[in-house]
């Protein structure tokens, strides 16, 4: 227990120091205290990793704890390594930055303090105190305010309803220790508590239908606050806590496990569909961070060793493969000054480390092989299909199918959209000359680009056998099943020696490379114009069907922020009428309230 009371203790320490700093305006000093604030915070939880599983009345770390915690930190690292010199893109005002660094170190410690809480009333609170945080580094700017206020009241009013499922826990078991509770959904308050839960944890990973508060907010706050909250932190927390909540909270059934596939599957098609036609590199990336939480609950769903496997493993790819984009393409925001993708291109040849960093997490994140998002959607893949074995009723292995075929075509269209992408900004004619940004951008983004490297290449050696297969031994009592091979070591060797021999004949070849002159919509291209490369797949928007699809999602119909919003409005407009401040307006509803009376007070 040592290490996580030290970790607490001197999260709590620095992120003081660093908001009394705030008021100094020394922003240097700042960065330098978060630097070393983060790295040892980090250095703490390798050592809370390495020690054995303790469980307590108040805390417990097994192997998904301290799983957890060590990559919530290290992604911690990486955003404030990040943050040097660059965080004054965004923030100019020094007291603006030494705050964010401060309620950074803050989360860090409130989000570890939370995944190890074995206690019902601590868990609420330090899960509490992440949304706060949460909520004040979106707000740091008048720009992010309307996006900061719509999360906090999303992830709050979810928070409500997590205090409201846990009173119901309390009341059917009569125990606040969450690994003693193991609930069946076999009665209306037992599920009404599971569904309070259920939206707690997809409210803070961002899944459908509560994750449009990511889309406005990635868009307006910093980008490291996108690379920190829902790229890794949210995506760490909420998949963590919806695994608690399926395997050690609940005893979920098959109806549940398919109606949380369900869930999976509309989030993966809903959100990359979005993302799609998006012309703002920052919505484009927070709608495919919604998407691929799709793929964690659709495995975590299934209910077999290798989903759990599976969700697990690709919440930790996702959040070093979205972290790397999100920070690379800020790093081409910065040295172009804009993020519209019509204003953007040619900067492989100014940015080769940093478009190197985007390639490698741009294939991961679109499953293909043998990065790590490929072997983390295989997982997935095997375990729907595994799912599909185990059912008899044929209306739920129809459904289950089509849940498969939803990931698959998922993840294509997720490709189509990194073409794009990568096609704008780092492809076409170079519209400026340089080099690249600060020494520390661009090695953060690097580290998280061999992270996908080797986490893909070596992944049974490395991240399954120390980190994945432990926590799936801690919640399910069962033998983790393969039914497909898939060998990475081989596969990379086919490949590398496959370019190898393309090169060599592309070098000795005689063939000439014939040269012609580039025609645009049927006309011959004038030599200064560029293709209008943000413009692809905006034709989907005309399909019949997509077009009124398209047309609601734009008009904020399937945001439920504004549902509810709408709602308290026209409450309180009838409320405001009906109290106009008129005495005989009054005085005509106190006579009808004792009409009323008399005439049924006796029945009463």
């Amino acid at each position: 227990m040592q290490n996580l009371y030290i970790i607490l203790a001197f999260s709590t320490f620095a992120g003081t120091l660093l908001f009394i700093t705030s008021f100094l305006k020394l922003d240097y000093l700042a960065e330098l205290l978060s630097f070393i604030s983060s790295l040892l915070i980090f250095i703490f939880s390798i050592k809370l990793f390495f020690v054995s599983n303790v469980v307590s009345r108040y805390f417990y770390f097994d192997a998904l704890a301290k799983f957890i915690v060590l990559f919530i930190t290290f992604f911690g690292l990486i955003i404030c390594l990040y943050s040097i010199s660059s965080l004054e893109y965004y923030l100019k005002d020094k007291n603006l930055k030494a705050k964010f660094y401060s309620y950074t170190i803050f989360a860090l410690g409130s989000s570890v303090a939370s995944v190890c809480s074995n206690n019902f009333v601590l868990f609420i609170t330090f899960w509490g105190l992440t949304g706060l945080f949460l909520y004040l580094i979106l707000n740091l700017t008048s720009k992010s305010a309307p996006s900061a206020k719509k999360s906090f009241i999303i992830i709050g009013a979810t928070d409500s309803f997590l205090i409201l499922g846990l009173a119901i826990i309390w009341l059917l078991t009569n125990k606040l220790e969450i690994l003693d509770v193991k609930l069946s959904l076999d009665s209306n308050l037992a599920i009404i508590s599971f569904l309070c839960l259920l939206s707690a944890s997809f409210a803070k990973a961002g899944a459908f239908p509560l994750h449009t508060w990511i889309p406005d907010m990635a868009k307006e706050a910093p980008v490291q606050a996108s690379a920190f909250l829902p790229a890794s932190l949210d995506k760490l927390l909420g998949i963590y806590f919806l695994v608690r909540i399926c395997y050690n909270i609940f005893v979920i059934d098959v109806s549940i496990s398919i109606f949380l596939m369900v869930l999976g599957a509309l989030t993966i098609i809903f959100a990359v569909f979005m993302a799609m036609v998006q012309h703002d590199y920052k919505k484009l990336l927070s709608y495919h961070a919604v998407s691929q939480v799709g793929y964690m609950v659709l495995g975590i769903g299934c209910g077999n060793p290798l989903g759990v496997a599976g969700g697990i493993f690709h919440m930790l790819n996702n959040a070093i493969y979205k972290t790397c984009l999100f920070l690379s393409c800020s790093s081409v925001e910065q040295k172009a000054n804009t993020d519209e993708l019509s204003d953007l291109g040619g900067y492989a040849k100014v940015m080769p480390i940093t478009f190197l960093s985007f390639i490698i997490s741009a294939l991961a994140i679109s499953g293909i092989p043998p990065l790590n998002g490929f072997f983390s959607k295989w997982l997935v893949y095997q375990a729907v299909v595994q799912k599909i074995q185990s059912v008899s009723n044929y209306k739920q292995q129809i459904i289950i199918i089509l849940c498969l075929i939803s990931a698959m075509f998922g993840s294509a269209l997720t490709l189509a959209s990194f073409i794009k992408l990568t096609a704008a900004t780092f492809l076409g004619k170079q519209k400026e000359s340089g080099k690249e940004i600060y020494f520390n951008s661009w090695i953060s983004t690097l580290i998280l680009a061999v992270l996908c490297l080797l986490f893909g290449i070596f992944a049974t050696q490395i991240p399954l056998k120390y980190f994945i297969f432990p926590s799936v031994e801690t919640l399910v009592y069962q033998k983790l099943n393969f039914i497909g091979l898939w060998q990475p070591q081989l596969a990379t060797f086919l490949i590398v020696i496959g370019i190898i021999i393309g090169l060599v004949i592309y070098f000795i070849s005689t063939l000439t490379v014939r040269t012609t002159s580039v025609y645009l919509l049927g006309e011959l291209k004038p030599e200064q114009t560029d293709f209008v490369k943000e413009e692809f797949y905006n034709t989907i928007k005309e399909i019949s069907g997509f077009k009124l699809i398209y047309y609601l999602a734009e008009q904020k119909f399937f945001d439920i922020y504004f549902w509810f919003r709408n709602l308290f409005l026209g409450i309180g407009s009838i409320l405001s009428f009906l109290h106009n401040g008129n005495l005989h307006f009054y005085l005509s509803w106190l006579i009808i309230g004792l009409v009323v009376l008399i005439l049924f007070g006796v029945k009463i």
